[in-house]
């Protein structure tokens, strides 16, 4: 007769601590060792234990954490906290990670929305009206002589504006 042993496994309990949402990508992360426990790379059905330090790298993200709990249901957020602890230094560099993603952001300009909404339009056109139509107004050459389509929403202006 077999004993249970107090565990479970790697891949419910990274999906019970909501590291993954779910199995099968916490499996998938597993397989494809992103999930370190004692310098060797952990395999899906691998028993974790309390007091195990693990270290998850999910896309940019790392973390280094420590197992206080066993759980194999997932729940809300706030439980699933308690089930582990992230180190202090690991919690310092994501936070450092997530403030230099936030600077390089900031830089870069966003892009204007695909077309003019409806108050941008009324400014183009508006702004169309005021434009010189006529060649002999002393306009330079290849400057457009008159508007007769709005380039935003291809409405024909008349030729006199």
């Amino acid at each position: 007769m077999e004993t249970a042993s107090p565990g479970v496994r790697a891949d419910i309990w990274l999906w019970a601590a909501r590291f993954f949402k779910t199995r099968a990508l916490a499996r998938q992360a597993l397989a494809s060792a992103k999930i370190v426990s004692g310098g060797v790379a952990c395999k899906p059905a691998r028993t974790l234990r309390v007091g195990e330090m693990l270290h998850i790298a999910r896309g940019e993200e790392r973390f280094e954490i420590e197992v206080l709990a066993l759980g194999n249901t997932r729940g809300p957020a706030a439980v699933a906290q308690t089930l582990y602890r992230e180190t202090a230094a690991s919690s310092a560099a994501r936070a450092a990670l997530r403030e230099q993603r936030r600077l390089q952001q900031a830089g870069t300009p966003q892009p204007p929305p695909a077309r003019p909404g409806k108050r941008d339009r009324r400014r183009i056109h508006a702004f169309k009206q005021i434009l010189p139509t006529r060649t002999d107004a002393g306009l330079r050459p290849g400057v457009a002589s008159k508007v007769s389509e709005c380039a935003c929403c291809r409405r024909t202006q008349p030729a006199g504006m």
